[in-house]
C-alpha cells in the first residue's frame, strides 16, 4: 500500500507528463503482479462501490480525533474533500503495516462491503492507526469509492506499452471490457502471447477530433466519407460463440438496459463486431435524446418501455467480420463489408445502416450542415476513406464538424466547491435567467474557465456570499455569464421547465450587467426552435 501511495503522490504533484509515464512505468515494473493488477485497475477509472456511508465515516474520524462536528464540518470548508479532510484530522499513525497493496484491498476493502456497522469502525480504526500521509488519503478515496488522479487511461496504456514493449494498440485492446485485476490477467496484459481472447471482449473504441476551422484544409472532399452525428450514446455491439454482448463507450456491458438490441443481434453472423450509436427510433426517424434517457441504467425495462422507446442501433463502421480483427483495413473496405452485413438482416431488425452525406464540395456540405438541427442530429462525421481504425483519440482521419451550439447570457446563482485538483476552490456554478423580475435557475456548468479565471470567480463567491445551504452558497447576483450547450428539452423536473444538454461556460461577460442576462421566455423560444 505505501508503495501504490508514494505513486499517488507522485502523480499528483506533478502537471509533467513525461514525469507521471515514467512513475508509472517504475511502478508497474517494480510492483509483484497482484499489486501491478490493482493499482491498473484503479488507475483506468475503475472503483470499488462506496462501502462506508460518508457521514459514518465522517463522524467516526471526528470523534477518534476528538473534534466536534462543526469545527469537523469547518475543516472540511476549508478542505474540500472528505477523504483528504479524515486524512488531516486523524492523530499519527501508531502502528505499521507493510502489507502490499493487494491484501489491503482483498483481505481489508472489500470484505466492508457485507460487514456491520461495529465490524467496519474496528476495521477504520485499525488501518488509521497503521496508515499515514498518503497512505491514509489513498484507503480513504478507496472506501469512498471516489480514488482518481490526474492520470488518463491512455497514459496507462503507454506505460504498460513501454514496460512491455508491446504496441500500444494491443495492450489497449487487453485492456478493454470488464478486465479483471488478477496476477495472471497482468501477466498476460504484458507478455508476448497474451491470453485466450474471451468472447465478450471488445475493441478499443476509436474517437474524433472536433474540427474547428474551415474544412477545405482537409483537401479533396472525395478522400473523405461525410456522415451525420447522431445525438444519442456510443456502442459496440458483438457477436461471438452463439452470444451477443453490448458495450457503451465506457466498457460497461448493457445487454440488461437494451434486450430489443441484443435480441436483434442474434440474427448478426456469428464473429461479427459493430461500431455505432444507440438511438430511440420512432415513427421513422432519430427520437430526442430525452427519449433515451428513459432507458439507460434500466436492469430489466418493462415492455410497456420497450414499446414507448424501441431502440435502435445505427451502425457505422464494423471492426470484425467472419471472426477475422479488419480494423487496419481501410475505411472505404470496410464500409462495404458493413453494408452487406446490414442488407442481410431480416426486416424489422433494430439495426440501421448509418446514411451517407453527400455534396461535391466543402461549400455545398457546410449548405447541408444547417439542416443538422431540423433532423436532430449534432452535426456531421468527417472519416477519410482510406484511414484504418485507430485506437482513442487520433488527429487527422476522424473530425466531428458539429453544429454551433446555442448560448444565452445568464447570471451566476449558485456555487459549490470542485473535485480533485478543484476541491479547495469554487468551481461548479448554477445560473439563472429572468423570469418576471426573479431569477430563475436554468443550467449548471463547471468547465470553460481558465485556471486565472477560475481564481477570479472564487475570489468572488467568497467575498459576496448571501447565504450557505450546505455546501451550496448563494451569491449575489453580479456576475453574467455566456452559457453554451448543446440541447434543450422541456422538463417537468426544473423550476424553469427546461433541460439543457452538456452546459458549459462560454465565456466570462464583464461588459454586461446582470440585467442585461437574458430571460426565461428567451430560452423557450429556442425550446420551440428546436422542437
Amino acid at each position: 500500500m505505501r508503495r501504490f501511495a508514494r505513486l499517488y503522490c507522485e502523480l499528483d504533484s506533478t502537471n509533467s507528463t513525461l514525469a507521471r509515464l515514467a512513475a508509472l512505468e517504475r511502478y508497474l515494473r517494480e510492483a509483484d503482479a497482484p499489486d501491478a493488477a490493482w493499482a491498473i485497475y484503479f488507475l483506468i477509472g475503475n472503483k470499488p462501490r462506496q462501502v462506508v456511508p460518508s457521514r459514518r465515516l465522517y463522524a467516526l474520524a471526528a470523534e477518534i480525533a476528538g473534534v466536534p462536528l462543526w469545527l469537523m464540518d469547518e475543516c472540511y470548508e476549508a478542505v474540500g474533500d472528505l477523504a483528504e479532510t479524515v486524512a488531516l484530522v486523524l492523530p499519527a499513525a501508531t502502528e505499521e503495516s507493510d502489507a502490499p497493496l493487494h491484501v489491503w484491498v482483498e483481505e481489508r476493502l472489500l470484505p466492508l462491503a457485507s460487514a456491520d456497522d461495529a465490524q467496519r469502525a474496528l476495521a477504520l480504526q485499525r488501518a488509521w492507526r497503521e496508515l499515514d500521509g498518503y497512505a491514509r488519503l489513498v484507503w480513504n478515496k478507496l472506501i469512498t469509492g471516489e480514488f482518481r488522479v490526474g492520470v488518463s487511461r491512455r497514459l496507462v496504456i503507454r506505460a504498460l506499452a513501454q514496460l512491455s514493449g508491446l504496441d500500444p494498440a494491443i495492450i489497449a485492446h487487453r485492456l478493454a471490457g470488464a478486465w479483471r485485476p488478477t496476477p495472471e490477467s497482468f501477466r498476460a496484459l504484458v507478455s508476448a502471447e497474451g491470453e485466450q481472447g474471451e468472447a465478450s471482449r471488445p475493441y478499443p473504441l476509436f474517437l474524433a477530433y472536433p474540427l474547428e476551422g474551415d474544412p477545405a484544409a482537409l483537401g479533396d472532399i472525395r478522400d473523405w466519407q461525410v456522415e451525420w452525428k447522431w445525438d444519442g450514446i456510443r456502442a459496440q455491439l458483438i457477436r461471438r460463440d452463439g452470444r451477443v454482448y453490448l458495450w457503451s463507450r465506457g466498457d460497461d456491458l448493457i445487454n440488461d438496459a437494451f434486450p430489443d438490441l441484443v435480441a436483434g443481434g442474434a440474427a448478426l453472423p456469428s464473429g461479427t463486431a459493430l461500431d455505432g450509436e444507440i438511438v430511440v427510433w420512432q415513427d421513422g426517424r432519430v427520437a430526442p435524446f430525452n427519449a433515451l434517457q428513459k432507458r439507460l441504467g434500466r436492469k430489466a425495462p418493462a415492455k410497456s418501455l420497450l414499446a414507448e422507446a424501441p431502440a435502435a442501433l445505427i451502425a457505422y463502421d464494423v471492426l470484425e467480420h467472419d471472426a477475422v480483427d479488419i480494423r487496419g483495413e481501410p475505411l472505404a473496405a470496410r464500409r462495404a463489408v458493413l453494408e452487406a452485413v446490414i442488407a442481410k438482416l431480416p426486416e424489422g431488425s433494430p439495426f440501421r445502416l448509418s446514411p451517407l452525406v453527400h455534396a461535391e464540395s466543402w461549400q455545398a456540405l457546410a449548405a447541408r450542415r444547417a439542416d443538422c438541427r431540423d433532423l436532430a442530429v449534432e452535426g456531421m462525421m468527417l472519416k477519410r476513406l482510406h484511414a484504418p481504425y485507430g485506437v482513442g483519440r487520433v488527429r487527422g482521419p476522424w473530425w466531428k464538424w458539429k453544429v454551433a451550439p446555442y448560448t444565452v447570457d445568464a447570471v451566476l446563482m449558485y456555487a459549490q466547491r470542485g473535485q480533485g485538483r478543484r476541491a479547495s476552490l469554487y468551481t461548479d456554478y448554477t445560473f439563472g435567467v429572468w423570469d418576471d423580475g426573479n431569477l430563475v435557475p436554468f443550467a449548471k456548468a463547471y468547465s470553460g474557465l481558465t485556471d486565472a479565471e477560475i481564481r477570479e470567480v472564487d475570489a468572488f463567491v467568497r467575498e459576496h456570499t448571501l447565504e450557505k445551504f450546505g455546501p451550496v452558497r448563494v451569491v449575489e447576483p453580479k456576475v453574467v455569464c455566456e452559457v453554451a450547450f448543446e440541447g434543450i428539452q422541456a422538463s417537468t423536473r426544473h423550476k424553469s421547465g427546461v433541460a439543457v444538454r452538456f452546459p458549459r461556460i462560454a465565456r466570462l461577460r464583464p461588459d454586461k450587467q446582470p440585467a442585461d442576462a437574458d430571460s426565461l421566455d428567451t430560452i423557450r423560444s429556442l425550446l420551440k426552435a428546436s422542437a
